[in-house]
Formats: C-alpha cells, structure tokens, sequence
C-alpha cells in the first residue's frame, strides 16, 4: 500500500529520517550481498571454472582428490570470509596466502586460477540488486527482511 502524506513537511520529516537512518540499512544490504559473493567463491573450488589450466597429471595423480583443481584438504575453501567494513564497502577474501597465490598466479609457475574474481563477476547483477532493494525498502519505509 502506498504511504501518503498530508502534507510536503510531512514528506520531507519523513524524508530527513530515512537518510539519517540510511547507512544501517546499507549495512544490511552490504552483510546480503557479500554473503552472496562469499558463498560463490566457496563453491568454486575443486571444479574447473572457464579460463582455467588443467591441473599437471602428477598434481592429479598424488592428490587424494584427483582432478579437483584448488581442492584438496578444504583449508583455503574455508579461509574465504567476508566483512562489512563500512556503511559503503565490504570485503570478500582470505587471509590464506595459498589463495592469493592460486587467485593471481605466481613467477613460480603456478597459472591464476581466479576464485574471487570469478565469484564477484558472476554474482554481480545479484549484488546490485539487492544493495538496491535494500535502500528502495528503507527510503520508503518498507520493512527490511
């Protein structure tokens, strides 16, 4: 149902306290969307992913989980994390060198194997539009979910 007002004051009291309660609402949309981004990425290990080298027969061979690429015991799946760390930026990585060495690739012959890049890409029109809603839901004064 549409809100209405009985007069323009009205509309801009209502106005003034949205905005100033604005950024908690674009923190929850923040908390949502990069949950999204952090779930993807977690997905994405130990199955090949578009661009990426296949994994050398000797990798394959001494792995306990064969052809898996960036998977073997689970440890740099689940050094993924996310953090909210403003009103207007959240964060999506790890803390695990292994990640940033297998996401960039290395001098040392290690090729990218890109799982944060690849997750926020495909997840990106998600992201937008539930930062969107987000905002659209508080500035009208629907409920958040």
């Amino acid at each position: 149902m549409a809100r209405t007002f009985s007069s323009i004051g009205a509309f801009v009291g209502f106005m003034r306290g949205r905005v100033a309660t604005l950024p908690a609402a674009q923190r929850r949309g923040l908390e949502q969307a990069s949950e999204v981004v952090l779930d993807e990425a977690k997905r994405l290990p130990g199955t090949y992913q578009p661009g990426w080298p296949a994994l050398q027969s000797e990798t394959v061979a001494r792995k306990a989980t064969g052809d898996s690429p960036l998977l073997e015991t689970g440890a740099m799946r689940d050094a993924y994390a996310r953090t909210v760390v403003s009103d207007h930026e959240a964060a999506v990585g790890s803390d695990d060198p292994k990640a940033t060495w297998q996401e960039l690739g290395t001098s040392r012959g290690i090729p990218p194997r890109p799982v944060l890049k690849t997750a926020a890409v495909r997840k990106e029109g998600e992201v937008h539009r539930i930062l969107g809603e987000a905002v659209f839901r508080h500035l009208s004064g629907a409920t958040n979910r």
